[in-house]
């Protein structure tokens, strides 16, 4: 199959996926992605803050300085997909033929559903999401409307399409309609994808007592329908801790599972739940927010590599190694080691004003998170809450899950 500007590089992500069809069980290979595709929902906040900011000012680093680490992290040569947006995409795939001679897949964010829309001041997530693209196929493969004979080879063949399920027939109906229409165009036009899942944003009183059940069930009945021409190469979606996670990959071994990274939290919040989801079936992760706020990228992505490998195996061990790592590149961590080593709750608290608790990694152990956080099956009683408590729930997990 041709890539991005008729490379010869073998992609680890063809090479991964391969090993992993032809032995689900015995396979050990894992894809870790990078997201740098914010810039498709949060706007001027999208590459995040500046090292050269000051507490009284909020300033981040220019588009520029985000394609810039984009490079950074793509000649380390450590992960294996790196997503961007379809204009950062064009830049460094067609433009600059990144790409190339790398073994690194480029990929765009294909769709961008009205809850990610992010700008500072909007209400958009407090509606059911919307589906929407403003990236058009041809234009992530070519740079154009419409790819003359031999173009489709310019740009990205891969893009990730999102999802929301909301409980609701006529906005889920709407969701499935416009995926199938693009699963057509995107089978006529030669472009993969990889399907990503969020948790309802704004379900109102039809929040699903278990999401992770939820999702799952969803992910069976919608890819049963999908025949092998059209399916998602791999799936990212929330984590629902260990139950959800090994129904879905019991269920099908083909289906290669694997997780968002979510809100920032804490390094030992970032390493653990790699090294969990892993330990319970997952075959992939995609850091986006986890990557781009973290001290030193490319140690960071280091040691994701490192646990995504099983060359090491303590997720405190590892945040006690990248610790090691900021202090020989001449770093400052944001957080002292003892407070970078408590897991904190990061998805299902919708009381936002109840305290906080959290629990620190002892050594060689492995700290499980505080109760009630995104790496556990605990969720809220949905039950006794009111309608009001939950669309409070669901924005306040909408905005750790987004940042």
């Amino acid at each position: 199959m041709d890539h991005a500007n008729r490379s010869t590089v073998v992609k680890s992500l063809d090479a991964k996926l391969a090993r992993i069809h032809a032995d689900p069980s015995g396979s050990k290979d894992f894809i870790l992605a990078d997201a740098k595709d914010a810039d498709m929902a949060h706007g001027l906040a999208a590459p995040g803050q500046s090292p050269e900011q000051h507490n009284s000012e909020a300033r981040y680093r220019t588009l520029a300085e985000y394609r810039d680490q984009i490079r950074r992290n793509v000649k380390q040569g450590l992960v294996d997909i790196m997503l961007m947006s379809a204009s950062t995409g064009e830049v460094l795939t067609i433009k600059d033929q990144l790409f190339r001679d790398s073994h690194i897949t480029p990929a765009c964010r294909a769709n961008d559903t009205t809850e990610v829309w992010l700008a500072q001041g909007g209400r958009y997530g407090q509606e059911p999401s919307r589906p929407f693209r403003t990236a058009t196929i041809d234009h992530m493969m070519c740079g154009r409307a419409e790819c003359a004979p031999g173009q489709r080879t310019l740009g990205v063949d891969l893009g990730l399409y999102s999802l929301t399920f909301n409980n609701n027939v006529g906005l889920d109906h709407k969701m499935l309609e416009q995926y199938r229409d693009f699963r057509v165009e995107a089978e006529q036009k030669g472009f993969r994808h990889f399907l990503e899942l969020f948790d309802p944003n704004a379900c109102g009183d039809a929040c699903p007592p278990d999401i992770g059940r939820f999702l799952n069930d969803h992910i069976a009945r919608t890819l049963a329908g999908v025949t092998s021409s059209a399916r998602p190469l791999f799936l990212k979606m929330p984590y629902h801790g260990p139950k959800a996670m090994e129904a879905l990959v019991t269920y099908d071994p083909h289906l290669v599972v694997g997780i968002l990274g979510g809100s920032s939290g804490t390094t030992f919040d970032a390493f653990h739940q790699l090294w969990e989801a892993r330990k319970y079936g997952a075959r992939a992760a995609l850091y986006g927010r986890m990557i781009n706020n973290s001290e030193h990228q490319e140690s960071f992505i280091q040691h994701l590599r490192w646990l995504a490998d099983g060359e090491l195996n303590d997720p405190a061990e590892a945040v006690r190694s990248y610790h090691g790592a900021l202090q020989k590149v001449g770093v400052q961590p944001y957080r002292p080691l003892d407070d970078d080593l408590k897991a904190t709750p990061r998805g299902s608290s919708y009381d936002t004003t109840k305290s906080k608790t959290s629990v620190v990694a002892k050594p060689g152990t492995a700290a499980q998170p505080a109760a009630g956080n995104g790496s556990s099956d605990d969720a809220p009683d949905f039950a006794a809450m009111t309608p009001e408590q939950k669309v409070k729930w669901n924005l306040n997990r909408w905005k750790k899950v987004l940042g």
